[in-house]
């Protein structure tokens, strides 16, 4: 019988990532909340020592930038569903896959948030909050958060939706031991 992940998983990643700065420790940095966020795709495609393995491979250094991490998330929630399934993808694969992600997703997220949207945004809302309107809170407050609920959650439905072939494309190549 194939193990599949659905909408539900997907949600509950989704739900999930949002607290990846949760547990941040300067030892492996967002881990913890990056292996908690899979969790509950973890849990269905393995079980028993398969699902302490999957668990513990997932503890090990992961920073990136928080909205974009979900991409990475679903990157690797849909490689875990293909190696759940007897696809040949080794630890070490998902573990190069996850490194590999981290710094260039950190190199684009980082400028687009905190370079660009936060600024604008908070600039938008204290000159207009200076001039006595009281949207400019609101309107820092609510387009940044819809900004960064919609990247994460595309980005891990397009990481998921594309997977394994996301990476293939990049890599020019075929997943390897």
């Amino acid at each position: 019988m194939e193990k599949t992940l659905n909408k539900r998983d997907l949600f509950w990643i989704f739900i999930r990532s949002n607290f990846l700065l949760g547990s941040f420790n300067f030892e492996r940095m967002q881990a913890m909340g990056f292996c908690v966020a899979l969790m509950p795709a973890l849990k269905k495609l393995y079980q028993g020592d398969e699902l302490k393995a999957a668990l513990k491979r997932h503890l090990e250094f992961f920073n990136t930038q928080p909205f974009v991490a979900a991409a990475i998330m679903g990157i690797i929630a849909a490689m875990e569903e293909k190696r759940a399934n007897g696809a040949d993808i080794s630890p070490q694969t998902l573990s190069g896959v996850k490194v590999g992600l981290i710094g260039p997703l950190a190199g684009v997220g980082d400028p687009i948030f905190w370079g660009t949207a936060r600024p604008v945004l908070g600039a938008l809302g204290a000159s207009l909050a200076v001039a006595g309107n009281w949207m400019g809170p609101l309107i820092y407050f609510f387009g940044i958060n819809i900004i960064r609920i919609l990247v994460r959650w595309y980005g891990l439905r397009l990481g998921y939706e594309r997977g394994t072939a996301m990476v293939t494309e990049v890599g020019g190549g075929q997943l390897k031991r």
